[in-house]
């Protein structure tokens, strides 16, 4: 997991997790969800939605606001999540043993998960608005 922070003190922290074993439009399931939502919100819609998805997005937002309140000082009460998205990774490409000798071919999908959370008492007026 690689974890990005803004020199600016625009009061915006963004992480990546990279090479999470899954296919990025069962993530992109959950992360359609929690876009522009608060913190506290989206961790209680991650804890009780039902997909596997789930719980690695929950993981790196729970990161993400414990290294804004950590690392820069922000309130967590105060974040929400600006932009969220889903980008394809490399596959795992394995080999299966069938029948007289012969392999068959597995490829597990893995996706990259961007997270941007952003402190709501620092935006300006214009960028507010969403």
């Amino acid at each position: 997991m690689i974890k990005k922070k803004n020199s600016n003190s625009s009061g915006e922290v963004k992480v990546l997790a990279q090479h999470i074993c899954m296919s990025v439009f069962k993530a992109q399931r959950v992360i359609d969800q929690i876009r522009g939502r608060s913190y506290e919100e989206t961790l209680m819609i991650l804890e009780l939605m039902p997909y596997r998805a789930s719980y690695p997005i929950f993981k790196l937002v729970y990161s993400a606001a414990a290294n804004a309140s950590h690392n820069m000082g922000l309130n967590e009460t105060d974040l929400f999540i600006s932009k969220a998205e889903v980008n394809g990774g490399p596959f795992v490409k394995k080999l299966r043993p069938r029948a007289r000798g012969r392999s068959y071919p597995i490829k597990r999908p893995t996706c990259h998960i961007t997270i941007v959370l952003k402190d709501k008492s620092k935006l300006s007026f214009d960028e507010f608005k969403i």
